[in-house]
């Protein structure tokens, strides 16, 4: 089949004369219908929209009047006949178009407002397999794929949010539609069926054990366009992917400016860390700079974990993002307000925290009424020259029954809590990572080195640093407990932490030389562990 293109361009206006509204969501339905009455528009419709327009006292012709047929096979067919793909596809100013709807009797329909079964709310509400399916719509994609083709003459709508709009369009070009709103609402339309065609092919993949499917596709409802990306020469924006788990997607901002492309990304980095704190056991703060923790305790309030969290590294907690795990109140408020901070990010935030943010004009305050749940499984992606990698999340968790005793020494009840709290740090931190911990905070953490070693040095330079700064007659690793996110290659990286005090190590194991790295714990008076699982973070 040879498909030619039209010989002539489309008119910039059309006055629609006939639409069809066919919607799940009925909001705003009953204003537009009557909107699209008062201008003289004949309304099509089926099954409940037609009877929620007919019991607003609106005039409906039911679509199985015009094809001749009723809905049937449970609602399965009632839109895919050729009276309504005609009037949809028909091209007006083709004379073999226009003859082919006078000899079959079909009119246009100039309007389509559709938007379809709500699949994936289906699916959230654990729906099983069988009434999954069942939510997979199919004539209302190719109604919709069918008018946004041929937008040249069909106008075609898909979101409520945007009925404002196109009852201000037909108002303000006397009942008809500008090309350039159709083109635009084309485009909304063909991403709708695509997002909604990638919802139902990704929980087809997961529901039938696919983890690597062979076509994968991604979508996100636009959130807000940001005024540049990781910098200023990059155009970007943010979407959402309409799962709703809570985090900066999600949040309510209650003050500030608008959020730039890095806050978001350190803000999310920030949140998913202080996540793994289950708040039961006690309030935990996060600060985030650049992606990487600079600091994180917890404490017996959240005063009390911001303040330890701040003391890991005060210079680097400048300009930094703040995350609790907890409610947050005024005195905690009030300690954060002592430095610049960016973002603070929380389940929630009392009265008093909200009026003492309220003079901080230019800190942004989130609030998101829950945690997202760390163990949750998901999709991560990456994009690369030519394609992207997709992984599940790294949803990993060790308790101190998978743990390994590698060493001679075993270690105390505080220093095994510190290696658990350190290692759940480390997951969070880019690759090389190294975590000192004592008490329950990070003390001295190493991040994004080429060499592990060189990590473990920065970390102890760091908490020497603070040990100036605190008036320490010496740095907090001496006696702490270190995470590393992967093995250790060689004993030089058990000995730097040594020389840094450190007493306590939890790694994964897995190196060619941990019996030489083993042999250097024991030598050293440390206490070590094998978790068996790593986390690289890139």
């Amino acid at each position: 089949m040879t498909v030619t293109a039209p010989t002539s361009a489309p008119p910039d206006r059309v006055k629609p004369s006939r639409a069809l509204l066919s919607v799940s969501d009925k909001t705003g339905l009953i204003e537009l219908g009557r909107a699209l009455a008062d201008a003289g528009v004949e309304i099509l419709s089926t099954g409940g929209s037609a009877q929620a327009l007919r019991d607003a006292g609106l005039a409906v012709r039911d679509v199985a009047e015009v094809t001749g047929f009723p809905e049937m096979m449970d609602g399965r067919v009632k839109t895919l006949h050729p009276m309504i793909h005609g009037g949809l596809l028909a091209l007006r100013d083709n004379p073999d178009h226009a003859q082919a709807m006078r000899d079959h009797g079909i009119d246009g329909i100039d309007l389509l407002i559709v938007n379809l079964y709500p699949f994936e709310a289906t699916v959230a509400k654990g729906a099983d397999y069988a009434t999954a399916v069942e939510n997979i719509d199919i004539g209302g994609p190719a109604m919709i794929r069918a008018g946004a083709k041929n937008h040249g003459f069909v106008t075609v709508i898909t979101d409520p949010a945007t009925y404002p709009d196109l009852i201000a369009e037909l108002r303000g070009n006397d009942g008809a539609t500008s090309l350039a709103f159709r083109k635009r609402m084309a485009q909304a339309a063909f991403a709708h069926t695509a997002a909604y065609d990638t919802a139902v092919s990704n929980w087809m993949a997961t529901a039938t054990g696919q983890s690597a499917p062979p076509q994968r596709s991604f979508a996100g409802r636009l959130a807000q366009t940001l005024r540049y990306g990781e910098n200023p020469h990059q155009a970007a924006a943010f979407y959402t992917d309409g799962s709703n788990r809570p985090g900066v997607a999600t949040a309510r901002q209650w003050q500030g400016k608008e959020l730039s492309y890095n806050n978001i990304n350190d803000t999310d980095a920030a949140f998913e860390l202080v996540a793994e704190f289950d708040p039961a056991q006690g309030p935990a703060v996060a600060i985030i700079k650049h992606a990487n923790p600079c600091g994180v305790a917890r404490g017996d309030s959240a005063l009390e974990a911001y303040r330890r969290a701040y003391d890991c590294d005060r210079t680097s907690a400048f300009g930094g993002i703040v995350a609790l795990n907890t409610t947050l109140d005024g005195a905690t408020a009030e300690e954060i307000a002592k430095i610049f901070t960016e973002v603070v990010i929380a389940p929630d935030a009392d009265e008093d925290a909200r009026r003492v943010f309220a003079a901080k004009k230019n800190l942004r305050l989130l609030t998101t009424g829950g945690l997202p749940d760390a163990g949750a499984a998901g999709l991560a992606f990456r994009q690369v020259a030519g394609g992207f990698l997709v992984q599940g999340r790294d949803n990993g968790h060790v308790g101190p029954a998978d743990l390994q005793l590698v060493s001679a020494r075993k270690p105390s009840d505080a220093e095994l809590a510190d290696m658990l709290f350190a290692w759940t740090v480390a997951k969070h931190v880019k690759s090389n990572a190294i975590v000192y911990a004592r008490d329950l905070a990070t003390v001295g953490i190493g991040a994004g080195q080429m060499s592990r070693v060189d990590s473990t040095r920065i970390g102890r330079r760091k908490s020497e640093d603070m040990a100036e700064v605190l008036g320490l007659r010496e740095p907090l690793t001496v006696g702490a407990a270190v995470a590393s996110d992967a093995f250790f290659p060689f004993a030089d990286g058990i000995e730097a932490l040594a020389e840094a005090g450190a007493r306590a190590v939890i790694q994964p194991g897995g190196s060619m030389r941990d019996a030489e790295v083993i042999a250097a714990a024991d030598r050293l008076g440390l206490a070590m562990v094998f978790t068996g699982q790593r986390h690289f973070r890139h």
